[in-house]
């Protein structure tokens, strides 16, 4: 899944956000973020799922071999 972040502004002008996608700690990192986009401030936050999840991260690596001459 890739990152995303929900944003819900209801009837009355609240606005809710949520974190997609993003395990782990990681999520803390978009709180600021999200403030600046709505132009609030957080008053009441709650993880999710996938703050419990490892975020799983994959390097390929490449071998060159050069021939001498």
């Amino acid at each position: 899944m890739s990152k995303k972040i929900q944003i819900e502004i209801t009837a009355n002008g609240e606005v809710r956000a949520k974190t997609l996608g993003i395990k782990g700690e990681a999520c803390l990192n978009y709180v600021e973020l999200i403030e600046e986009l709505v132009d609030a401030e957080t008053i009441d936050s709650a993880f999710t799922e996938e703050y419990q999840e490892t975020a799983i991260h994959s390097y390929s690596q490449q071998q060159h071999h050069l021939k001498k001459e």
